[in-house]
This record gives structure tokens, C-alpha cells and sequence, in this order.
């Protein structure tokens, strides 16, 4: 394995940036506006990735919206709105957030700190710790690190799942022209709409 980044948020690092990305949605889904970050925490402007989780707390509640990538040159605060955009928007969940649902939404901010190539993602994967993304090239395909736990997936059966996203073959991972990264990171949430802050 090796080591591509690294960062690391305090909670108030945390809590800003899942305020930022409330901002960013509803700015977006009220005035169609995209936010500027504007004055930034320092941690903001570290150069990573980052996937920002819209859930709806309606009925027996649903994933809104999920947005983000695993590595980039953007600074992090603009990767945060930019991707709070996203998912607020159709191309995320086939249809774009409504107005009516903000005070229906939890807003969860992943920060990627550490992300890995692999060439042996079974043996290194720790599942419910690591994200994984694949690249074939042209196609590429990622899932969040706590998708094989809520499902109780296997290391291979979420490998299979990251191909199939990408559109390959299930066991496409096992290619030596696909590339397998594992990420790392830290999850900061509201517990409620617009409610106290936790990081998990």
C-alpha cells in the first residue's frame, strides 16, 4: 500500500463544515445560488477530498442525496459546497431537493485524510473504515465507508458493488489495469435537521 494524503479536523473544524455544506444546500435548492465558503477555518484549505450525505428524516427516512470524491485539488472548503450542491441537485438522486424538505434533511460531511493504493484491497480493507473507489480508466466508481456495514456486505461483495457502480464486471477489481484506492476519513453529522452536531 501507499500513502497518498493526510488530514485531520478538530470537532469545530468538524461542525463548520457540516454547517458550510447546510449553507450550501440551502442556498442552492432556495435561491439557486452557489455559497462561497467565505472567511475559512485553516483545515479548509488543505487540498483533499470529501462526500457530503443528504438523508431525509421523513417516513422511515432515506438517502436524499450523496455527492463527493475521494481525491482532488480543490481546497476543501470549496469541495464541501461544491459537493453539498451536488447533492442537493437531480444529478444526484434523480430528482433535485425541494425547498419544503430542508427542514426534513440531516447533513453529513466525510472528510477524506488518507487514501491508499492497493494491490491486495481485501487483505488491507477494514470494512466500515474504508471507502473504496476503482478506475478503469474512463470508468470509475466509489462507496462510502459505512455502506457495507449498513448492508453487512463482505470485502468482496463491496468490491463488487464499487465495479458495478463503475460499470464493470463484479469482479473487475481483480484486474491489473483497474486500480483500487482504499480512503479514510472523519464523519461529522447532525444528529437532527439543523440539530446538535456528532462526529461518528
Amino acid at each position: 500500500m501507499s500513502q497518498v494524503q493526510s488530514i485531520d479536523l478538530s470537532y469545530e473544524d468538524g461542525a463548520r463544515a457540516v454547517k458550510l455544506a447546510r449553507e450550501a444546500v440551502e442556498s442552492y435548492v432556495r435561491n439557486g445560488q452557489r455559497k462561497q465558503p467565505g472567511s475559512m477555518r485553516d483545515a479548509f484549505y488543505a487540498r483533499t477530498g470529501a462526500f457530503i450525505r443528504l438523508e431525509s428524516t421523513r417516513g422511515r427516512g432515506s438517502l436524499r442525496g450523496c455527492s463527493g470524491g475521494y481525491q482532488g485539488d480543490e481546497q476543501l472548503g470549496h469541495v464541501i459546497v461544491d459537493s453539498a450542491i451536488r447533492a442537493a441537485s437531480d444529478d444526484s438522486c434523480s430528482s433535485e431537493v425541494t425547498p419544503a424538505e430542508l427542514s426534513n434533511l440531516t447533513v453529513s460531511v466525510f472528510a477524506v485524510r488518507n487514501v491508499v493504493l492497493t494491490d491486495d484491497p481485501v487483505g488491507d480493507m477494514e470494512l466500515g473504515t474504508h471507502g473504496v473507489a476503482v478506475d478503469a480508466g474512463g470508468d470509475s466508481g466509489w462507496l462510502y465507508p459505512t455502506v457495507p456495514v449498513e448492508n453487512d456486505w463482505s470485502e468482496s461483495e463491496y468490491l463488487a458493488r464499487v465495479c458495478r457502480k463503475a460499470g464493470l464486471r463484479p469482479d473487475a477489481w481483480r484486474d491489473d489495469d483497474v486500480m483500487v484506492s482504499l480512503f479514510e476519513g472523519q464523519t461529522f453529522r447532525e444528529r437532527d435537521p439543523e440539530g446538535s452536531i456528532e462526529e461518528l
